[in-house]
């Protein structure tokens, strides 16, 4: 009877998984399980779910149980993660934290280039026997690297701390460096390097490059700002650009994975780290994307090929020390160089270590013209292995270290962000939404703030009660606002709690909402101007200026808030010395950050005869710019399309008949061509002392 069932139970598991698969539901099922289980199995025993779905695409492939062949459906979404990882890679690295570390990062560059080109080629020369082309091939192999543990790094929060910045800036490099090395030792080989190559590659190179970053982000404002209301033509675009850029870098051979590089680095500005359109992204190639090209990655390796073939073996042995050790010895002495601490320099060295991407493209390229035998191209399969196992180990083990002393201080860091532990308030953020085409730039801004300080957000829509019965209309129409509020927040992962409320004016209502939900700051829009009726009788804002004693954003965005190049913080000599400046200025950093856009001060002294602050430059740690003159023209004449300005202010009660935030905001909006503006208020008993 046992006999039976065990044979039926048989016949149905072999029915249902025959060997290799080759229905696409079957074996869609059979990855998204993989995706699923082996993380998990592997994060139980301390060990980064990263390896587990290495292990995993060795055990299913075609040379472990034979589940699954690596056909032409795997080897598509192993590029297209492999695109992903990359442009993540460009979306994580900072154009201005690159220039701040161009030097540290060329050193790193080239000395990760170098060491492994000076070892590899010794070791297959002498050690092996190889001639000098194929030693010199498979030595570029080892000085490329794929940033396989980029996705621990961020998790950590530690993605622009100065080491990590320097080993990405040295990827972008070695990685160009080596594909010139395959390029040149092929047609070498060939016997086609002349100097026509050499004329076509390297202006082709930095042609593409400049155009690269130039025109992601010139194209991607203007589509931003054309059709920035789509979330889903957002995204779409988005990687379209990716495959554009990749597909381009191809045509001039170099290899798709610089263009996603590119690319990432070019689109940046326009997407804010903490925006849903990043959380998108990073989801879709965190949980889809990137995994399966891990998979593929353990689909490559024959491990009866490497124990069986003893010439492979000694091959895969000599490969893997040599590119552990050439990859180690770099980033020790950088971070010795540099005086980065132990965590930091294991963090570089986990980083760099991996061997995925360029190194599959170099040796398969130099295995189709006969360059390398079987035995190479099994020990760089071996060394992938390895090395895809070390290094998200090593930077798992090392990242929280980074994190820890970054928190604390010890790390200094190029991100400038202001978190919870560095005295920033959580915020907790009011914002009333009652227009739909105002709603997406005012929560968007709620979520940079609410997300950056770990707070909560509180979208608020008012019903007033005049006594009359409150239409099922505007009942209907509280609830769609609120409902999308919703969706857009739960897209960036935040904490939030909509509230529809009936009061008997607006105002009352933002006031009342405030005071129970203990808020510290509200976020409210701003047509850029008021009436005789409104200074006179009061409008919305000013009622809300003249009761809330919490900070107030008053906002009037003219152009979607993520096509913003740049913020303008613009403040008088005396405004300078007012209490309430640190906390502005926070804000404004918080703002700017997020926005990857740079920060300008501009301090506007009324006479040439006051003396600016001392050394005010390094003292925010900015660019400043000292102006004298009439306030409002200086601004005027200093703001360009697609500025934010922010001004500050502190609430006058005394003044009937004028608005609550002053005269400047107006005056400024009603003279320029549609500014985006941002006016942050204080209530008087903030103001100076």
């Amino acid at each position: 009877m046992l006999t039976k069932l065990s044979s039926i139970i048989n016949n149905l598991v072999m029915g249902f998984l025959p060997s290799p698969l080759s229905d696409p539901v079957a074996i869609f099922l059979v990855m998204m399980a993989v995706l699923l289980i082996a993380p998990l199995l592997f994060e139980k025993i301390k060990l980064p779910g990263i390896v587990g779905l290495i292990i995993a695409g060795i055990i299913i492939g075609p040379d472990g149980i034979g589940l699954l062949e690596r056909d032409q459906t795997i080897e598509l979404f192993g590029t297209v993660g492999l695109l992903f990882l990359m442009f993540m890679a460009g979306l994580e690295t900072s154009l201005d934290d690159l220039k701040s570390n161009a030097s540290k990062a060329s050193i790193f560059g080239f000395a990760t280039f170098i060491v492994p080109m000076i070892l590899g080629t010794m070791a297959f020369t002498f050690l092996l026997g190889y001639d000098i082309l194929p030693s010199i091939l498979v030595a570029s192999c080892f000085s490329s690297h794929t940033l396989l543990s980029l996705p621990i790094v961020i998790k950590r929060g530690i993605a622009r701390t100065p080491a990590v910045t320097v080993t990405l800036g040295g990827t972008l490099i070695v990685n160009i460096v080596a594909l010139l090395v395959l390029a040149v030792v092929v047609k070498a080989d060939q016997g086609e390097l002349s100097l026509g190559f050499w004329l076509f590659l390297i202006p082709a190179l930095i042609i593409y490059t400049v155009a690269a970053l130039w025109a992601v982000p010139v194209v991607g404002r203007w589509f931003f700002r054309r059709f920035g209301h789509d979330e889903g033509a957002e995204f779409t675009f988005v990687v379209a650009t990716l495959f554009v850029v990749s597909y381009c870098a191809k045509l001039i051979e170099i290899e798709p994975i610089i263009g996603a590089f590119l690319a990432g680095i070019g689109i940046r500005p326009l997407i804010p780290s903490l925006s849903p359109l990043m959380n998108r992204i990073q989801f879709i190639g965190n949980t889809l994307f990137v995994p399966f090209f891990l998979i593929s990655v353990g689909m490559l390796v024959n491990p009866k090929d490497i124990v069986s073939n003893p010439k492979s073996l000694m091959v895969s042995g000599v490969m893997i020390v040599v590119a552990i050790a050439a990859k180690y010895i770099p980033a020790w002495g950088i971070g010795k160089l540099f005086q980065y601490s132990f965590a930091s320099t294991m963090v570089m060295f986990g980083l760099s270590v991996a061997q995925a991407a360029s190194t599959l493209a170099a040796i398969t390229v130099a295995f189709k013209i006969d360059l390398v035998d079987e035995a190479t191209v099994n020990g760089t399969i071996a060394m992938i292995l390895a090395t895809c196992i070390v290094s998200p180990w090593v930077t798992n083990k090392w990242a929280d270290e980074v994190s820890l002393n970054k928190n604390k201080g010890e790390e200094i860091s190029h991100d400038k962000t202001i978190t919870p532990e560095k005295g920033s308030p959580q915020y907790r953020v009011v914002v009333p939404v009652a227009n739909p085409n105002t709603e997406d730039n005012l929560l968007n801004l709620a979520l940079i703030l609410v997300n950056a300080t770990e707070g909560k957000l509180f979208p608020l829509h008012v019903l007033t009660d005049d006594e009359k019965r409150i239409s099922t209309t505007a009942k209907t129409r509280q609830t769609q606002l609120l409902e999308t509020a919703e969706m857009i927040a739960h897209a960036t992962a935040t904490d939030v709690q909509t509230i529809g409320r009936i009061d008997s004016s607006i105002d009352k209502g933002i006031i009342h909402v405030y005071q129970e939900c203990h808020a510290n700051l509200i976020i409210c829009g701003w047509k850029g101007f008021s009436t005789y009726k409104d200074n006179f009788f009061g409008n919305i804002i000013d009622n809300v200026l003249n009761k809330a004693d919490i900070p107030v954003l008053i906002t009037r965005f003219t152009e979607p808030i993520k096509t913003t190049k740049r913020v303008l913080f613009a403040i008088s000599e005396a405004q300078y010395y007012d209490d309430v400046f640190s906390s502005a200025f926070d804000l404004t950093k918080i703002i700017a950050d997020e926005l990857h856009t740079h920060l300008e001060v501009i301090l506007i002294s009324s006479s040439r005869s006051h003396k600016p602050p001392m050394d005010l430059q390094n003292k925010l740690n900015v660019t400043v710019l000292e102006l004298q003159g009439n306030f409002i023209r200086r601004v005027l004449q200093e703001l360009q399309p697609d500025d934010l300005l922010i001004l500050f202010t502190t609430i006058n009660h005394n003044l009937r008949g004028f608005p609550a935030m002053g005269s400047i905001p107006e005056a400024i909006a009603r003279n320029y061509r549609n500014p985006s503006m941002i006016v942050i208020t204080f209530p008087h008993n903030k103001g100076k002392k």
